[in-house]
């Protein structure tokens, strides 16, 4: 990992150990509202970011988009786009997807590699009313994004030469990546913070998701030292099926959770707990839920629940 990543890590660990109070109502000083680059991307992209931005109108939250059309078959994200995420930091996107073949580079991995978002976050946890096999589940995967290695603390000795070193103060294991999986899938409550590599994180957080109730529900981001963009925790590059585009019925859930770690990032609490209240309440309630979580219902039947369970 790199000395850049020590902070976030330690950080995360300090959070996992206190308990965070639920705040409904907005309180002054909550801040100015802050521009948020919008990229709502191919497939089901921009029917879960029009979720979004349903919702944050109906919460008044204090963020305003500016939206920019994007696909996944270009070449390059246009200059446009990075001028924006770059003034203002933040990114919410959809899927983008990647072509196959032909080496064409995928447009998400040119946005982690220009932006410098080093880590991935994504939170893999048990929502109440959803059932699953286990119980008890709330895992955070801290993935490297940029580089190939991310279990310790690398510095370069001499040009090419990189050594690595632990973690002061800080508790850990170390497992191997086929070891790891078998234990995720047999008892994955004894995981709390999984800090792994950047292909093994993507098994790791996608065998994770599927153990707490599936990637539709799987909240995440992309951070770096000053930018950040949100995104579907798990399969964050996948954008659906054609059918379920056609018929308006892609699970919101997921991005829902993302934009509310965003409202968390921006600084404004309030308005991430009201969210995250709203959907788990929607979500325990079982009478609104799309075809991957059991149900019928549709994106936008979803996001009127959420908005009704507004407080």
């Amino acid at each position: 990992m790199s000395r850049r990543s020590l902070t976030l890590l330690k950080n995360l660990a300090n959070s996992r150990t206190q308990t965070r109070s639920v705040t409904y109502m907005p309180r002054p000083g909550d801040g100015a509202p802050r521009a948020v680059t919008l990229i709502p991307g191919d497939g089901i992209g921009p029917l879960v970011t029009n979720a979004v931005e349903q919702v944050m109108e109906a919460m008044h939250a204090p963020i305003y988009f500016e939206k920019y059309d994007v696909q996944g078959e270009m070449s390059r994200v246009p200059a446009e786009v990075m001028e924006s995420i770059r003034k203002n930091k933040v990114c919410l996107k959809g899927g983008l997807k990647t072509p196959v073949g032909g080496g064409v580079s995928s447009l998400n991995v040119q946005l982690r590699k220009e932006l410098d978002l080093f880590a991935s976050l994504v939170n893999c946890f048990n929502l109440p009313g959803l059932p699953t096999r286990h119980e008890n589940v709330d895992i955070v995967v801290i993935r490297e994004n940029t580089e190939g290695e991310y279990a310790g603390l690398e510095h370069e000795v001499v040009p090419g030469v990189v050594e690595s070193l632990k973690y002061p103060g800080i508790t850990y294991n170390e497992i191997i990546v086929d070891n790891c999986c078998m234990q995720l899938v047999a008892k994955p409550e004894q995981f709390d913070v999984m800090v792994t590599p950047n292909l093994y994180g993507n098994l790791v957080a996608n065998t994770a998701a599927g153990i707490a109730g599936g990637t539709g529900v799987m909240p995440g981001g992309n951070v770096g030292a000053d930018h950040a963009v949100f995104e579907q925790g798990a399969s964050a590059g996948n954008v659906g099926k054609d059918s379920i585009v056609r018929k308006n019925k892609a699970n919101p859930v997921a991005l829902l959770l993302s934009s509310a770690m965003m409202l968390r990032h921006l600084q404004f609490p309030s308005f991430a707990d009201r969210l995250e209240t709203a959907v788990k309440r929607v979500i325990s309630e079982g009478k609104c839920r799309t075809k991957d979580l059991g149900g019928q219902s549709t994106t936008q039947e979803v996001v009127d629940a959420v908005i009704a369970k507004l407080e």
